[in-house]
C-alpha cells in the first residue's frame, strides 16, 4: 500500500527556505519515498515528540513527520538542519510548532 505524501504550510516554508536547490531536490525525493513502509523509515521520536518520526534526508538535514494509517497519509511537519543545542536545532524547532499548536 502507498502513502500519500503531504507537507503542512510550515514545512514547505522551511523546505523553501534552504537556499541549496539540490539540496531541497533530495529532501523532496527522501520525502517521497515514504510512501512505502514510512513506519519501517527513519526512528521513532520520544518524550514531547513521541509519534512523530525522524529520517535522515541529505547530510545533517532531516525530515520529521507523522504516520496517519487510517487515512494513509505520511505528513512531513519539518524541514531542517540537525544543530544540536541551537535553537534552530529541527527537534527544537519541531517542539516549538508542537507547542503552539501549529503542528
Amino acid at each position: 500500500m502507498n502513502y500519500r505524501i503531504m507537507f503542512t504550510r510550515t514545512a514547505e516554508g522551511m523546505l523553501l527556505k534552504i537556499p541549496n536547490g539540490n539540496i531541497r531536490e533530495t529532501l523532496i525525493a527522501k520525502a517521497e519515498g515514504l510512501k512505502r513502509d514510512p513506519e519501517k523509515q527513519g526512528k521513532a521520536l520520544l518524550y514531547t515528540l513521541a509519534g512523530f518520526r525522524s529520517i535522515p534526508a541529505a547530510g545533517r538535514y532531516r525530515i520529521i513527520y507523522r504516520v496517519d494509517r487510517s487515512q494513509v497519509i505520511v505528513m512531513v511537519v519539518a524541514v531542517a538542519s540537525r544543530k544540536e543545542g541551537d535553537p534552530g536545532d529541527v527537534y527544537e524547532l519541531t517542539k516549538k510548532l508542537l507547542r503552539r499548536g501549529l503542528i
